[in-house]
């Protein structure tokens, strides 16, 4: 009985504080919040509670670079990639209804990944050495 109400505890605070984060986190971020609450919680319970959060909706997960990152908020999570220096800036869409109208189905959230020479690397080039 002990060890169901603790999980059950554990799971609450998790939900709670991932809830209330804003902007995008981390599960470590996430982690280190609800340690300071939860001091046994291990983090291999908060993936799995991001997890269960993702599937129910609660929550939505995109990829940064090499980290996935969660949001409460759906949306979109963009990146200009510059493919000669590889420098990743992140951009918002604002109006996303072209790519809802162009899917089967009802779109949550996305991520845009858009290749290409960056400002900085289109200057360089144009410049005479």
């Amino acid at each position: 009985m002990g060890n169901k109400s603790r999980n059950t505890r554990q799971k609450e605070a998790i939900e709670a504080i991932a809830k209330n984060m804003e902007g995008f986190f981390t599960t470590e971020d996430l982690f280190l919040r609800v340690k300071s609450k939860e001091r046994g919680i291990g983090v291999a319970t908060v993936y799995r509670s991001l997890k269960r959060l993702g599937t129910e909706g609660a929550i939505h997960s995109y990829s940064c670079g090499r980290r996935r990152i969660y949001s409460t908020e759906a949306g979109n999570h963009c990146h200009f990639i510059c493919s000669r220096c590889g420098k990743t800036d992140h951009f918002s869409l604002k109006n996303i209804d072209f790519i809802k109208n162009s899917v089967r189905g009802k779109a949550c959230h996305f991520q845009v990944d858009v290749h290409g020479i960056c400002e900085k690397c289109m200057r360089a080039e144009a410049s005479p050495s």
